[in-house]
This record gives structure tokens, sequence and C-alpha cells, in this order.
């Protein structure tokens, strides 16, 4: 299992899937349909049976029951793309056979280290095998480790038919990182009664809260003149876009933010004197407190409309997905069958709400309940960013052992 997990995994993350928001078509990036293909032919190799790639770049699949017990159809999912935050091209993974702590030399020439100084939950993993990045690019654990779990779960399922379980579906979709990986998924298609992601981080993490969430795109227009006879004339829209920033709550963005808290962020700021463009991220557990938030965006704008012209600032609000607890509480059943999994395994639970979202999140309000599951990796979304083989050894143990357990408890 473990040359499996690493050979499938280190080929996914050579493989240069990052989405493009900008881009509307699905997927947003043409790698994406490139690694869609290479699991359509892995899927096929296994055994697999009603395996699909749509031309929006769904992969869906189907491990056949082998029991004569009246099993719910579980569904596995994870996303092919990887995170805007930092390139995911011309990925390089290091192999650390065996970690024994103290720092990890990512790129020597560009003196990039991983360091437990930095990042003191390395100590945690004192005589695991790491993946790591070269120091240049993301990772792509998040979520091709959950690709490589799901497969090798099944391939090992396959190759064990004494192992009983219920029909299995399985996912890999597009998008995921821009928020768009279920807006196409055709639920119905995929029949599953349930369904997990496997797109979560570290060992135990099993998460059936998400945020709610919005995008918000903020564009102030100025007038360009020269500066030396730009009085009276001159409207800088970089100094508005400031102001507008200015006017949040400067305690309430993700560097100063945990748990439950929420937060505006601003992802990215463009522009000059004649055209400014900022991006926020809008994030709450709670829907009152979410609306709230996006009601205080409307505010800024009408405020800063009022004081420099209605033309001089646009706001494009858009929700996202929504807290996916309202969903899933009424089926608690499935996050208690992965949590008795885990314990079986001698994993300890971590039940904690997602800073962030998945698949799930859009899915259980589409009628799909899904909670997600660990894959295994740290330091999502950046260089720094690296996988335990062991970890995914294990999250592969557990989505196994979810088949096992639905199958054990289900009527004759």
């Amino acid at each position: 299992m473990r040359d499996e997990i690493i050979n499938r995994f280190t080929s996914y993350v050579q493989v240069d899937t990052q989405s493009n928001e900008d881009n509307l078509v699905c997927p947003s990036t043409p790698g994406q349909i490139t690694l869609a293909r290479q699991l359509v032919e892995e899927l096929e190799a296994i055994g697999m049976e009603d395996i699909s790639l749509d031309d929006n770049g769904y992969v869906m699949a189907t491990l056949p029951g082998n029991t004569v017990k009246d099993v719910p159809v579980i569904g596995f999912l994870a996303h092919i793309d990887t995170a805007t935050d930092f390139t995911g091209a011309n990925v390089k993974p290091q192999i650390i056979e065996q970690y024994n702590g103290g720092d990890i030399v990512l790129n020597k020439e560009g003196d990039i280290v991983l360091s437990p100084r930095d990042f003191p939950e390395l100590d945690k993993y004192k005589g695991h095998m790491l993946i790591t990045t070269d120091g240049t690019t993301l990772l792509g654990a998040d979520d091709k480790a959950g690709i490589a779990e799901i497969m090798t779960a099944m391939n090992y399922l396959i190759q064990h038919p004494e192992i009983k379980h219920g029909t299995i579906r399985v996912a890999f979709t597009p998008d995921e990182e821009i928020g768009r990986g279920p807006e196409r998924f055709d639920v119905d298609a995929f029949g599953a009664e349930f369904a997990y992601t496997v797109d979560g981080g570290p060992l135990g993490e099993l998460e059936y809260e998400s945020f709610n969430a919005a995008a918000a795109k903020i564009t102030c227009k100025g007038v360009s003149v020269h500066p030396g006879s730009a009085k009276g004339k001159m409207v800088n829209s970089a100094k508005i876009a400031m102001e507008f920033n200015a006017m949040l709550p400067a305690a309430e963005a993700p560097e100063h933010t945990d748990g439950y808290d929420g937060f505006y962020h601003l992802s990215s700021i463009t522009g000059d004197v004649e055209q400014t463009k900022l991006h926020y991220i809008i994030r709450d557990f709670d829907r009152t407190n979410f609306e709230a938030r996006k009601a205080k965006m409307v505010s800024i704008a009408d405020e800063l409309k009022a004081k420099y012209g209605p033309d001089r600032i646009t706001l494009d609000l858009r929700d996202q997905y929504y807290n996916m607890r309202e969903k899933i509480e009424p089926v608690m059943d499935i996050v208690n069958v992965a949590a008795e999994v885990m314990k079986d395994l001698k994993i300890e639970p971590i039940i904690t709400p997602i800073r962030g979202g998945t698949d799930g999140s859009q899915l259980s309000y589409m009628g799909l309940p899904t909670p997600n599951l660990f894959a295994g990796g740290e330091n999502f979304h950046g260089k720094f960013e690296y996988v335990s083989v062991d970890n995914m050894i294990k999250a592969t143990e557990v989505i196994i052992g979810i088949a096992r357990k639905f199958e054990e408890r289900a009527q004759s």
C-alpha cells in the first residue's frame, strides 16, 4: 500500500492542475482534464465499473457491492485542482524517507528551509516518511493526497474481496479551489445516499461544519492627470481603495482570528491612479453574522459613493457556499461512523469546524450530505506544504473501514 500511495501521489502532483478564477469555462484549466483522463485510465486498470468523464471534467466510477445485505450507497470524493495562491507548475516532490527532526532544506540555492521553529507541528512527524516541495511550488496534497487515498482504497477492496461492502461511488471534481467544484456535479447521476470528501489536513480531522462564504470584488475608478497640474482634477482610485479597506475592522482578518471567528480577507489588490480592484473573501460560521458582514461591505461602498460619486465605486458581491452543518446534523450517524472507524484504528477523531470549505459545503445543500475526512497534509497552498505518507496510509484505512463498517451494521 505504501508504494502504491507514493507512486500515485507523486504522479498526480506533477500534473499542473491549478484552477483559474478568471476563466468561466469548466474546468477552468486544461491540466485538470489531463489528470482526469489519467484517473480514468487508472480506474479502468484496477477494475472499477461505470467509469465516466464528462465535458466539464467530472470523473465518476463505481465499485459494486459484494454483500447480500442492504447497505446504503456511499460516495468518496476528492478534487483535482490545486490552489490559486501559489504556483502548481513543475512540482518536484521530494521524499524524506524518515524525518528525524530539525530543519528540512527544501531548496539549497534559494535558502528555503522548512523548520519546526516556524512550523512547530513538524515535531509530531518524527519517524514519518514525508513528501515535501522543492521550495519553488506548492505540493498539491490538497487534494491529490485525497485522490491517491481513494484510488488506493478502491484497489485494495478489489484485491481483497473477503472484505464485504456495499456499492461505493467515487468522484474526482474540478475547480474546488475557486468555489465552483459542485456547480455542474450531477448528484442524481452519482447516486450515493451520502458521501465523504477526503480533503482535510492532519491525522484525525473529521469535519461537518464549514464557513458561510462570499466573495466581493470592489472596483474603484479615478481620474489620472499629470501630477504637476492635478490640483482639483485628479481622483486617485488607489487611495479610495485604501480608504475602503481602512473602514473594515482591522482585527477581523485571518491573521487575527481562529476557531469560530469570522473574517474579511483582502486576497488581492491591483491598480493605479485610474483604476484599482480589491478582491475579498468573507467568512463566518454564523449565518446572521455572515449576512451582517456582507451588509457592512455594502454600507462602506454606499458611503464612499456618497463621498466620491456613484460611479467611483462598484461592488460585486456573491455567495459561494454555506455552513454544511445544517444539512449534516439530521444525518449525524455518518459522522459518528467515521469517528468510530478512526477509534478502531487507534486514531483520535478531531472534530473541528473547517476554516474554509470543501465540495461538501455545497453538495450538502444539493441533497448529498458530505462531511470531510483528513488526507494527511500540512501547510496547504504554499511552498512549505508537505504530507505524511504514514498518515496517507491511515486515511486509506479509514476509507476502507467506513465501507466495512456500514456493511457490518446493515440488515441482511
